[in-house]
């Protein structure tokens, strides 16, 4: 998506003085059946400005066409659009010299909130027909912290969804009702194979939405 250049001006001024590099824009068609929300880019997505497209991605595009969907007929975005990094000091373990390197990290609610003005943009004019978010991250920017994806996954919500105000200093929730099913983030396999069916579950849950035309 092409945004206004007064928002990225305003993103970039929010995000300054935190630990984040790039940016990534959200990919694809307007008024979708599908709008998925992630986390936020990880160094594969900040090198190729694809989102999803690291081994997460992989994942994510076989739950995809498990309901029988392409990446190119849904909308892919993240509540932070900069990849967050740690950075730590370790020996090299083939060279045995100390060397600084820049892993993933989970973003703070800082970040989430110092994008926020980029994903209000995308709902308005996305206007998707479900939202599905993946993680923990997105649950909680557009549904708050009472919202966990170990208690709510699978399960649809509608109703409003968190916006900036006015002055864009704080939260509000939306006029406008949303759909939203919290999914599970598809890196989550990778970390407890014991998700699998459940996580599998939730897709077919998806699936039927979306067959229904909810």
């Amino acid at each position: 998506m092409d945004y206004p250049k007064q928002l990225i001006d305003e993103a970039t001024r929010r995000i300054q003085g935190y630990h984040v590099e790039g940016f990534v824009a959200g990919q694809g068609p307007m008024q979708p059946k599908l709008m998925l929300v992630g986390e936020a880019p990880g160094k594969t997505e900040i090198e190729n400005h694809i989102p999803f497209s690291g081994q997460a991605g992989k994942e994510l595009m076989n739950a995809l066409q498990s309901v029988g969907l392409s990446r190119e007929e849904v909308y892919i975005t993240s509540a932070v659009r900069s990849r967050p990094y740690r950075i730590v000091q370790r020996i090299n373990g083939r060279t045995q010299k100390s060397e600084i390197v820049y892993p993933n990290r989970t973003p703070s609610k800082a970040e989430v909130f110092a994008h926020a003005p980029i994903l209000d943009y995308e709902l308005q004019h996305v206007r998707p027909q479900l939202i599905a978010t993946l993680g923990n991250i997105g649950l909680q920017r557009l549904l708050g912290k009472d919202y966990t994806i170990s208690k709510n996954h699978g399960k649809l919500y509608t109703g409003p969804v968190l916006e900036l105000n006015q002055q864009h200093d704080a939260y509000q929730y939306s006029n406008k009702q949303y759909k939203v099913l919290p999914l599970f983030h598809p890196a989550a396999i990778f970390y407890n194979r014991t998700l699998t069916d459940t996580i599998l579950a939730d897709w077919q849950t998806l699936g039927e939405l979306l067959h229904q035309k909810i």
